[in-house]
């Protein structure tokens, strides 16, 4: 249980982002180009993932980024990682807060309760601290509650969903290039890169087999993919590629609704509210964790590191949901596909120091694999230019 609840960890830190941004981003493209996409990324950074998973578990006693850059990049690679790293998750906290707030002040404005959503935002985190500090136990249990509800709603909505699908809607062309595609796959990136909680699920794993740490990575990313193809299929089927083009908020999204069914946008906003708190748990627990091991050992301290500062930033960048996701994009080519290879060349490497040999993992594919994730990076990368 400790293993699928971890695969779930990895599946919910992805989906918040994935779920409410991937409709508005790829709808311009049309169903099949945009699942085509999906897919090459889904390969891409599931292998990235692989990656990090054996050099977290190469790595003695190594709980977040920060102690794995310590013992494979030494003290200077290590600076640089842990710069990328506040960035990426303060980015991805950020986009999440803002997710959050934004539905929470609308729902609770339909029941008569006026509340702004930096309010809103500011509560929630609060809250989510308190459990993040009491270990990564209660993130578990509680984030499979919640991930089995997300998922639960989500078939409500796609059962209805697909009751109005319009087929014409699934094969509509739209006008697209090339360069298009490539300028917003780092958002996609963003969306199934959750590489940011595998050094504290490595961690909370200790003593799993190679088996059983690569099945964990695979089932958390797949559980992403199957869910963004599906509700692709079900938002495009039922609103149309022009309609959802023309979204620029997670509100806007679920207003969409407004029109099908009064129950179906309740749902949808229940369930949109579910995938962004599972992805800030599994955020905000890998914010804790690299605070606590790079910075400070108190509690106190890292509560207010973790959980405070990131509220003093959202309120810098309200109404930014996708362009934060973007920036994390270009953060994440460095932390999750580049980083992992040069940290697995040294782990690789026969003078390096194992610990136990029999829990460690090691990804498949030997150098042509470790050089077609860096060409991975590198489309990436150039597509975070061409905005």
């Amino acid at each position: 249980m400790k293993l699928f609840g971890s695969a779930l960890i990895l599946a919910g830190t992805a989906l918040g982002a994935g779920m409410l941004a991937i409709p508005m981003v790829l709808a311009q493209f049309g169903f099949i180009i945009s699942s085509l996409l999906m897919l090459v990324i889904f390969i891409g950074t599931t292998y990235s993932a692989l990656l990090l998973a054996e050099a977290c578990s190469k790595t003695k006693d190594s709980n977040s980024m920060s102690s794995v850059a310590l013992m494979t990049l030494g003290k200077n690679g290590q600076r640089i990682i842990n710069a990328l790293f506040y960035l990426l998750l303060i980015c991805m906290a950020i986009a999440y807060l803002l997710g959050i707030g934004d539905i929470i002040s609308r729902l609770l404005a339909n029941v008569g309760v006026e509340i702004s959503a930096i309010s809103s935002y500011s509560l929630f985190s609060l809250l989510v601290g308190l459990i993040v500090v009491a270990g990564k136990a209660y993130v578990d249990k509680l984030n499979r509650g919640l991930f089995f509800i997300m998922v639960g709603t989500l078939f409500i909505v796609i059962v209805s969903l697909m009751s109005n699908i319009h087929l014409d809607f699934i094969t509509q062309e739209s006008d697209y290039s090339v360069n298009t595609i490539v300028k917003y796959s780092a958002i996609i990136f963003t969306s199934f890169a959750s590489m940011v909680v595998i050094p504290s699920l490595v961690d909370y794993n200790r003593g799993a087999s190679q088996g059983e740490i690569r099945n964990m990575i695979l089932l958390g990313s797949l559980i992403p993919l199957i869910c963004y193809i599906t509700w692709l299929f079900a938002i495009i089927g039922n609103l149309g590629t022009d309609a959802i083009a023309r979204l620029h908020s997670i509100s806007e999204l679920i207003n969409a609704f407004s029109d099908q069914q009064s129950d179906l946008k309740l749902i949808v906003a229940v369930f949109s509210s579910l995938a962004l708190i599972t992805s800030f748990l599994g955020v905000s627990m890998a914010l804790y964790d690299q605070n606590k091991d790079a910075l400070s050992s108190n509690k106190a301290n890292t509560y207010v590191l973790t959980f405070v500062l990131p509220l003093a930033l959202a309120a810098l960048f309200s109404n930014q949901f996708v362009s934060m996701l973007d920036y994390a994009g270009m953060v994440l080519v460095f932390l999750a596909v580049w980083g992992p290879i040069l940290m697995v060349r040294k782990v690789r490497q026969p003078d390096f120091p194992l610990p136990n040999l029999e829990t460690t993992y090691t990804a498949g594919g030997g150098t042509a694999a470790l050089s077609s994730a860096f060409l991975f990076g590198a489309l990436i990368f150039v597509s975070w230019f061409m905005g």
